[in-house]
């Protein structure tokens, strides 16, 4: 699994303080979670963000933001990040807003 570290800590930056935030390797990323639900992650490639179903398209709206795609497969409630995106602070902060608007209405596990 590859990822950017200097990506991971603008990640990090981005999601601040959160009580119940951990990290885990998952999907070839460095995932972030919230009380055990993933919110983002970083790849080598850009990112990953999960905002939930209801505002995939809106997310998907963003430049550079498609449909999470794995092993042939659209993955619902996902949304990939390109590098340009990812390097985009509004655009970060966008994805970053909606996924932690949808994580944190999800129970913890």
């Amino acid at each position: 699994m590859s990822y950017d570290e200097g990506l991971a800590e603008i990640v990090r930056d981005d999601l601040g303080p959160l009580p119940g935030l951990s990290e885990k390797r998952m999907f070839g990323a460095l995932c972030f979670l919230l009380d055990g639900n993933m919110i983002c992650g970083v790849r080598a490639e850009g990112g990953l963000y999960r905002v939930g179903k209801e505002a995939q398209d809106a997310a998907a709206a963003l430049a550079d933001v498609g449909p999470a795609i794995m092993g042939g497969r659209r993955m619902g409630g996902y949304v990939e990040a390109s590098p340009e995106a990812m390097a985009d602070d509004a655009t970060r902060a966008r994805l970053t807003a909606l996924a932690l608007s949808f994580v944190r209405s999800l129970p913890p596990k």
